[in-house]
């Protein structure tokens, strides 16, 4: 029995053998380890199946047995990296955990010696950068960008003498520029940007790098001279903008530089003595910003030379008064601004030969005489304001004007006729003009310009008033007879003073609110642009029919939304903030009035308000052709939804002048999705910006931005969420489905006091990717995952450089995949999880700029 017991043990013992081989202390055990406890359970739906070596981003050597490369980017790891895991792969050659949510690294890490390629990029990684990365003496790859690291970088990188790639960016690293990085002789790639390394370059920093060509100091505040960047033999882009360099630039102009940006430092001289540099070849230069600098004198006569420059922007220095800058021999530019740099005589004809410009500034200066037949039809920015131009806008630049994005022919003294302009855009990109439309253009002008036959005309006139005049009193005198009764209240006649009492009651789709008022002709309705005009109450609900269901537009967050045509043909959307508001009706109509005065092209004007007992009622321009979800789900202008408001109804009618934009209309291109995308974010930048104190949108969304008559963005809804105060500032924080910032999903971590405008910031980046995919923020189908949303199908598609596979198949084609995939990864950086790691509205202003997508 004894001997069977034996046997059976054997037996079980031989069975089991190939599990214990693969047990503890193994390369598997220690990845499969790493990943349990940082949240990803190895499966075969994760890609986890078979054996070790054949694991996705797993990769063995020769013996299969040790791991030499791990590749576990995007995938969606996070916290602490445990000890006895991926510190125990000790034959590891390439690490890359970039893209995840790790928040610190375990001590064993660091003796990772085989190491030679270690990205860590794009988590969340906070602490010191401590000496011990000095023992990856064979590393040739270093990235630790968009991070949490601070403190100094460490003198222990004097031993990474392999290192050929080092990437520190969009950190909080402080104090300067280790001694040791000299010793990195190999290095071809160093980016230390937007950190805050202070001090000089140590000494001998070119020409300690021979083969170096990228090199990216940018936003620091580093302090040196041209000569600091000597001997840099090989470099071909760089990049020292938003620091405190001075002295001369001369000595940065050598070598095969290709991208030179100067920008925003503290450079001085003149630019022209460049041509003393024997080595610099001036048509290898693609790129070139010095702008906001103290350069003097005249510019180089070395820059005509720059035969393939792209991107020159000289502005704002002290350059002496000169003549234009000959720019015909640029003809491949796409970029060039020249404000601020004191040119004088007149713009050159042969700026139309410049195919290639996008933007053009000219603006500040002294230039002077006509304005030439600018006939560059890429030109999607100009700005000419703050000049002495004179004469006739030329016909042709106005039928341009109306292709670009943006432009500004302000305080100069130019007349122009331009009467097919909105409003909005007379006031701001023409002040100071003077409007010389022709008599048959501008009908104004007929009282000035008419003695003659003045009796006749006035007979006519008056014979025509007394016909109107007519008319009315015979549609009264039958009103008086056929009118049915409207209100639940008694009428005696059309002669008696109508009293309409209440207080009212009125019932949405999903809810009934009250207005708790007396008497609706004692309540005044104020209307900002005509205060003169007695509204009432009353003709609120003359104008909504009673507020009448048919009237509903739509029931969003802050209330139900109705349309209606107050007396004077004024059409409104008339929005009723159903929360109970915790303002006194004094503080309700000071903030009303206040958002009243908030003026911006790309956002819905606030007309009017009216206080009905405790409803805020907030009066709107009318938007005639509806709201962004509308257009990109190709629902018709009049489908009401219940969170957005749109045009009444939906008619059929060829000739009413409704017509659907939605999917077979101008949505279909990018160029109008970038139109909408850049409006939008303009409008969000200026609240948060413009706005003293900022406002904060908080349900920032698709059904938010709705289009004009002219198809120009607008957002609505701003600054509402102040009116109801604390009470429902947090649950209104929490938004829409699909559009909720990270940190409000979990209540522990959020609260009224924590919004911030990086909230708005998320949403807008959910609205990007809508832009671009055509997919909505939930409730839609994911190719290839499951249980996705919107923002996490896209960042992966990102994170995977697959970037082009969630452009929408209506806009493919109109526009270069490489530029909307870019327009993806600014939605990829405003969803981040973290806000701090979310850019400002301002800088997603730049970012889209950048973009601006060819006619």
């Amino acid at each position: 029995m004894g001997f069977g017991i034996f046997g059976s043990f054997l037996v079980l013992t031989l069975f089991f053998r190939p599990f214990v081989c693969q047990g503890p202390n193994t390369d598997e055990s220690f990845v499969f380890e790493f990943l349990q406890k940082m949240g990803l359970n190895p499966s075969r739906e994760n890609g986890f199946s078979g054996s070790f070596c054949s694991w996705k981003g797993v990769f063995c050597d020769a013996n299969t047995e040790n791991v030499v490369r791990l590749d576990f980017s995007g995938l969606g790891l996070s916290g602490v990296i445990p000890d006895t895991t991926i510190g125990k792969l000790i034959k590891i050659e390439t690490l890359d955990l970039s893209n995840n949510k790790i928040t610190s690294l375990p001590n064993d890490f660091w003796s990772l010696g085989s190491l030679k390629n270690l990205n860590l990029s794009l988590n969340q990684i906070s602490g010191i950068l401590p000496s011990n990365i000095g023992n990856f003496g064979q590393l040739q790859s270093l990235d630790l960008s968009f991070n949490n690291f601070y403190g100094s970088i460490p003198e222990a990188i004097s031993s990474l003498i392999s290192l050929k790639a080092l990437n520190l960016s969009e950190n909080g690293l402080e104090s300067g520029i280790p001694l040791g990085i000299l010793q990195c002789r190999f290095l071809v790639s160093i980016d230390l940007s937007s950190n805050k390394l202070n001090g000089s370059l140590p000494n001998g920093f070119g020409s300690a790098f021979p083969e170096l060509k990228f090199l990216n100091l940018a936003g620091n505040q580093i302090s040196g001279r041209a000569s600091n960047f000597s001997g840099l033999k090989s470099i071909r882009f760089l990049n020292i903008s938003s620091n405190l360099f001075m002295g001369s630039a001369v000595g940065v102009f050598e070598g095969p530089l290709e991208v030179i940006d100067l920008s925003k430092n503290q450079f001085q001289g003149h630019i022209a003595q460049v041509n003393l540099s024997s080595t610099f070849n001036w048509s290898n230069l693609m790129y070139l910003d010095i702008s906001e600098n103290q350069f003097s004198g005249e510019f180089s006569t070395d820059l005509s030379l720059a035969m393939n420059l792209k991107h020159l922007n000289l502005a704002d220095n002290r350059f002496t008064k000169q003549p234009f800058l000959k720019v015909d021999v640029f003809s491949s530019i796409d970029y060039l601004n020249l404000s601020g740099t004191n040119l004088i005589g007149h713009i050159p004809s042969n700026i139309s030969h410049l195919t290639s410009l996008r933007i053009l500034d000219l603006s500040h200066n002294n230039l002077s005489n006509h304005i030439p037949p600018i006939m560059t039809k890429s030109l999607k920015i100009l700005d000419l304001s703050y000049n002495k131009l004179t004469g006739d806008i030329p016909l042709v630049l106005l039928q341009e004007l109306h292709e670009m994005e943006r432009f500004n022919l302000s305080y100069n003294n130019l007349s122009f006729c331009v009467s097919q302009f909105p409003t909005e855009t007379l006031r701001s990109s023409f002040i100071g003009s003077v409007n010389s439309c022709p008599i048959a253009a501008n009908p104004v002008f007929f009282k000035r310009n008419a003695p003659k036959h003045r009796g006749l005309k006035l007979a006519l006139a008056l014979t025509l008033s007394m016909t109107f005049l007519l008319i009315g009193l015979l549609f009264l005198a039958f009103g008086c007879r056929n009118k049915t009764t409207m209100w639940a209240v008694k009428q005696n006649s059309c002669k008696e003073e109508q009293v309409i009492s209440g207080p009212f009651s009125f019932q949405t789709d999903s809810t009934t609110w009250v207005a708790d008022v007396k008497q609706a002709t004692n309540v005044p309705v104020v209307i900002f642009q005509k205060p003169l005009l007695n509204f009432t109450f009353a003709d609120l609900l003359s104008a909504t029919s009673n507020f009448d269901r048919d009237t509903l537009l739509a029931e969003g967050r802050f209330g139900p939304v109705y349309g209606g045509l107050l007396p004077g043909g004024i059409h409104v959307a008339v929005k009723v903030l159903v929360h109970g508001s915790t303002m006194t009706d004094q503080e309700a109509a000071r903030e009303l009035e206040y958002l009243g005065r908030i003026k911006h092209p790309n956002l819905v004007p606030l007309t009017g308000y009216c206080l009905a007992g405790e409803q805020r009622i907030a009066i709107y321009d009318y938007m005639e052709n509806g709201n962004l979800q509308n257009l990109l789900y190709d629902l018709p202008l009049g489908v009401r939804t219940t969170d957005e408001w749109s045009t009444e109804t939906w008619e059929d009618d060829e000739n009413n002048g409704i017509q659907n934009v939605g999917s077979e209309g101008s949505l279909t291109t990018w160029r109008f999705r970038y139109k909408i995308a850049l409006g939008t974010a303009r409008a969000l930048a200026f609240l948060h910006h413009g706005c003293s104190p900022p406002i904060i949108h908080r349900d920032v969304k698709a059904s938010s931005v709705y289009l004009d008559s002219n198809l120009e963005p607008r957002l609505s809804d701003f600054g509402l969420a102040k009116i109801f105060g604390n009470a429902v500032e947090d649950e209104i924080a929490r938004g829409s489905p699909g559009y909720v910032a990270p940190e409000f999903l979990e209540p522990e971590r959020s609260s009224p006091n924590a919004i911030t405008p990086k909230a708005d910031v998320y949403g807008f980046g959910v609205i990007l990717f809508e832009l671009i995919t055509g997919k909505k923020p939930v409730e839609d189908d994911y190719q290839d995952e499951k249980e996705a949303n919107l923002v996490s199908w896209v960042r992966g598609l990102v994170r995977r450089n697959q970037g082009s596979r969630a452009i929408d198949p209506k806009i493919r084609g109109t526009g270069p995949d490489a530029k909307i995939v870019e327009a993806l990864k600014i939605g990829y950086l405003c969803t981040a999880e973290i806000p701090s790691k979310r850019p400002s509205m301002h800088q997603v202003v730049g970012l889209l700029k950048d973009l601006e997508p060819l006619a």
